[in-house]
């Protein structure tokens, strides 16, 4: 079986977030970046359904050369192969037109990714990806299991999780707990070092979409405190204030 996981090369969540260039540039100065959180659970179980069936594991991220050690880290998980997109993601659209672009060529009957980067929040490549491929596409999924040509996949609802089945090749956009986060070990690291990372350029520059400027959420204000004897004070506070009630 052929597995594509496309990864987002993303702030770490504790890194401290400033806006340079009049708030239209993202300052990258002294932050670490990791691979997206959910794309992490989409790498792990494609390391295990490519242990389970045999086959390639090919990860794709598009990006510059920076994002080349988050791609490494990848090949030190377990993926076979490594590809990046030499271009800037600009948006949805132009990452999707991308990843459709190299998968049909790749031919894969598997495609997966995290439910959404943790940059923008967006949730659409998956959709769009198959879309542009006419292939269907899930997202959340919790569970994927892979039987044959059968996919057998439970996905988070609104109230529930929702049981489903369909057939390779498809598209799912991954999150926990469809497999347990794998830390690369000293010989992962090794091996990734001679594994395959090669470059391809964009094949389109047109978007949908364009950030004309960034700003941080607003500061959170100062903690009141109530007596827990004084009940009606906090419903004052949550009703006049909060606007919660």
């Amino acid at each position: 079986m052929k597995i594509l996981v496309c990864i987002t090369h993303v702030p770490d969540t504790t890194s401290k977030i400033q806006f340079t260039a009049d708030n239209t540039k993202f300052d990258t100065t002294g932050v670490q970046f990791i691979i997206g959180p959910y794309d992490d659970y989409a790498l792990a179980r494609a390391v295990e359904l490519r242990d389970q069936t045999g086959g390639k594991l090919t990860v794709l991220n598009v990006g510059e050369s920076e994002t080349e050690p988050t791609l490494r880290k990848a090949l030190a998980i377990g993926a076979d192969e490594a590809i990046r997109v030499n271009a800037s993601p600009k948006d949805s659209f132009f990452v999707s037109k991308q990843i459709a672009h190299y998968a049909k060529e790749g031919a894969y009957d598997l495609i997966l990714m995290g439910r959404e980067s943790i940059d923008f929040n967006g949730g659409m490549v998956h959709g769009m990806v198959g879309e542009l491929l006419g292939l269907p596409s899930f997202s959340p999924v919790m569970k994927l299991d892979v039987e044959g040509t059968t996919v057998q996949m439970a996905r988070e609802i609104e109230g529930g999780k929702e049981s489903l089945e369909a057939s390779l090749p498809l598209i799912a956009g991954c999150q926990e707990p469809i497999a347990e986060w794998k830390i690369p070990n000293m010989r992962g690291i090794m091996s990734a070092r001679t594994k395959p990372l090669n470059v391809v350029e964009a094949v389109s520059e047109e978007t949908q979409a364009e950030a004309t400027s960034y700003e941080l959420p607003p500061a959170k204000g100062a903690v009141k405190l109530v007596d827990k004897d004084n009940v009606g004070e906090l419903v004052s506070l949550l009703k006049n204030e909060a606007k919660v009630l």
